[in-house]
């Protein structure tokens, strides 16, 4: 007697619905990253909306878009803008340094500006302009 099955069952993988699993595991990757990263925040200085007036003691230091740097509307060049500094922030007590740089220039002229700050140690503020909206 010759016993055999016609019909063999094979395994069987229902993929109707991984589509849109897969959908909502993208989604949720792409929320969670985009939390995760704080380098997605874009901003935009030096305005700001709202102007404070720094009552302190303060000396001015303005970089104008070509690159002549002013303490205190004198002009002076980047080789000695640590010893003028250093002399004016001597005359008075507790000074703070308003930073003033067009919006053209670099984050590395900023920087540069605030080291020679930091190496002072002395409190910095950068000015912005208030815009009325």
């Amino acid at each position: 007697m010759k016993l055999k099955r016609r019909h063999k069952e094979g395994a069987e993988v229902s993929t109707e619905s991984l589509n849109d699993i897969m959908f909502f595991l993208l989604l949720f990757f792409l929320i969670i990253s985009t939390l995760a990263n704080p380098s997605v925040i874009k901003l935009t200085l030096p305005n700001s909306k709202s102007a404070e007036q720094v009552q302190k003691q303060q000396v001015t230091v303005t970089v104008s878009p070509d690159h002549q740097y002013y303490v205190n509307k004198t002009l002076i060049p980047f080789a000695d803008l640590e010893n003028a500094l250093r002399i004016e922030l001597a005359r008075t007590q507790s000074p703070t340094i308003v930073l003033r740089l067009d919006n053209s220039l670099s984050i590395q002229d900023l920087a540069d500006v605030m080291q020679i700050g930091y190496s002072l140690g002395v409190k910095m503020v950068l000015a912005t302009k208030a815009t009325n909206k």
